[in-house]
């Protein structure tokens, strides 16, 4: 759907031919400023189509809820077209889930016991160690 019609294009495109043409006169040859703005026009005329196709696609007018049940009775073209976002109340399953039940291990028997990570430690000799530094420091 878009809004308005050919005659906003036309306009649209004229003012892109005028503004690329008083741009390039001043540095260009007037052919070359004359070919420059009908490419302007071009572009603008197209960019028109996609400005007008936009502001249809923003401003479109979704049907109410009476003349949907209307033409769900009638017709089936805007079968489909709305969708329904609520969703139930599930206030009392969440209460239900926060609250510890009576079958349930709480976990309090386990106890807390800390994460003890390995320690780690080289066994190397440490002229060995020096050795492979040095090594290194060389290359």
């Amino acid at each position: 759907m878009m809004i308005g019609n050919i005659l906003f294009n036309v306009l649209f495109g004229l003012i892109g031919f005028v503004l690329t043409f008083l741009v390039t006169v001043g540095n260009n040859l007037l052919m070359t400023s004359l070919i420059r703005g009908v490419l302007g026009f071009s572009v603008w005329f197209v960019l028109a189509f996609v400005l007008r196709w936009v502001l249809g696609f923003i401003f479109k007018e979704s049907p109410s809820p009476q003349n949907l049940q209307l033409s769900v009775d009638g017709n089936n073209e805007t079968l489909g077209s709305t969708l329904d976002v609520v969703t139930p109340n599930e206030d009392e399953e969440l209460k239900n889930l926060l609250k510890p039940q009576a079958g349930q291990e709480s976990g309090s028997e386990l106890g807390f016991k800390p994460l003890q990570p390995p320690k780690l430690v080289t066994l190397k000799d440490p002229e060995e160690l020096a050795k492979a530094v040095r090594h290194l420091k060389e290359e």
